[in-house]
């Protein structure tokens, strides 16, 4: 649904800038998640995997 691909839409800007290699704090203030780890939580809900391995 809209609120699932708001999410996968954000989730793509916040990789886009910490492969750029903005901190993932920053980068997860920059892109409206409330912490690094909230970030990192919707990694693995949407992606599967670890932040880790789709930055590396």
């Amino acid at each position: 649904g809209p609120k699932t691909l708001a999410r996968i839409l954000r989730l793509q800007r916040a990789l886009g800038l910490a492969r750029a290699g903005v901190p993932l704090a920053d980068t997860a203030a920059r892109t409206g998640y409330a912490d690094q780890s909230h970030l990192a939580r919707e990694v693995r809900e949407l992606a599967g995997v670890p932040v880790t391995v789709l930055l590396s």
